[in-house]
């Protein structure tokens, strides 16, 4: 989910170098964001933070792009797996209109913002916290709060900036626990005893499963309200009514995308699963769908809520931006109006043709693998 895990599912070795760029089954060279003059169809670049786009967390955008919801939108989406190298590619390709909207994290988001570059959110993905931290099977510990004075694992010392915002709404001062970096066997360490716990997402959870750890979690989401990744656009494009409404039928087809995924969520897993070679190597269809489903579900946090999808939570932004700035990760106390908007995201959901959506997912065929599949009982999104 965020810029500094490009290890994970051992994707680092496969990561295109630079921003290598992807659509339905062609390469694209950057160019006009907004598609030639008096083309019916415009283009949205969207760039990923993660170097790669062989994982099944971007399933909201795999599935409106093959279903034919964005063209039938007048949107031809170029997905951009991003720069392996560069932390801050999600903003800054943004920003210098290489790409048209990034996903950063919300610590990339506001040290970018910080800086003077000119984005903003637009639509929060999970609205609420996709990190959660990994313990030992065996581990004692109950309640995040009893993080204070343990070792916490990371995959690379520059995911402190991710875990101190959250010791902090715990009420723990990070300068009491110990950081291990251990690389991209950080939750290995996790599960043999070399440290108390270890920094985890949705979405990976099933995958260290699927690789014999055993560990159990303090899921994020129970006591964290503070923000996740988000799809940022440049500030000024807010100002054109064209570019306006250029998101927002982008974030329509992503809204039938989940609702597609909620009524048939093997369905969707079938279609991001078959969009991605690399990903086939190294998950099975199981695996994958299990992956997707600990996202889904939490992409639907604030449609649970009944704040409909993508939706900025203003107290856990608000609350975010005061911790980041208290820790020195922000020079100046941003505020709320600065970093994000739901303009778009609620027109977006009440324009989105969620009844098709749902009608094509329950009509969708499902192939012999993914037919003995299983949703995990009580899933929901």
């Amino acid at each position: 989910m965020f810029e500094a895990t490009l290890s994970r599912r051992e994707v680092l070795r496969r990561g295109a170098a630079g921003a290598a760029l992807l659509s339905t089954g062609s390469l694209f060279t950057a160019g006009n964001a907004f598609g030639r003059s008096g083309a019916t169809v415009e283009t949205v670049r969207w760039i990923s933070p993660r170097g790669t786009l062989q994982v099944m967390d971007d399933f909201n955008l795999w599935v409106p792009l093959k279903m034919g919801y964005f063209k039938s939108l007048g949107i031809e989406a170029k997905l951009i797996a991003g720069s392996v190298t560069d932390a801050l590619a999600s903003t800054k390709f943004v920003a210098q209109n290489k790409a048209d909207m990034g996903y950063p994290s919300p610590g990339v988001l506001t040290a970018s913002i910080d800086s003077g570059m000119g984005v903003k959110s637009v639509w929060d993905v999970i609205s609420g916290q996709v990190f959660n931290f990994g313990l030992p099977a065996d581990s004692k510990i109950t309640s995040p709060k009893q993080l204070k004075g343990k070792s916490i694992a990371l995959g690379s010392s520059g995911w402190k900036v991710i875990v101190d915002p959250m010791l902090v709404e715990l009420g723990i001062d990070p300068k009491s626990v110990r950081y291990v970096s251990a690389g991209s066997s950080w939750m290995q360490a996790v599960a043999t005893g070399k440290a108390d716990a270890g920094l985890a997402w949705e979405g990976l959870r099933a995958q260290l499963a699927g690789q014999g750890l055993k560990l159990k979690y303090l899921i994020g989401t129970k006591w964290s309200k503070h923000p996740s990744n988000v799809y940022s656009v440049r500030a000024a494009d807010l100002d054109d009514a064209d570019k306006r409404d250029l998101y927002t039928r982008f974030l329509q087809g992503v809204v039938m995308g989940l609702e597609f995924t909620k009524a048939n969520p093997r369905a969707a897993a079938q279609i991001t699963y078959r969009s991605l070679p690399d990903l086939q190597k190294t998950l099975k269809p199981q695996l994958a769908l299990d992956s997707m489903l600990e996202l889904a579900h939490a992409y639907g946090t604030s449609h649970l809520k009944g704040q409909g999808w993508g939706y900025n939570d203003a107290k856990g932004w608000s609350n975010y931006l005061k911790v980041v700035h208290d820790l020195g990760q922000t020079k100046k106390l941003l505020a709320t109006k600065d970093v994000f908007t739901n303009e778009l995201q609620v027109v977006a959901n009440r324009k989105a043709d969620a009844a098709r959506a749902r009608k094509d997912a329950k009509a969708y065929k499902l192939d012999k693998d993914f037919a003995q599949t299983k949703v995990r009982a009580g899933f929901t999104m």
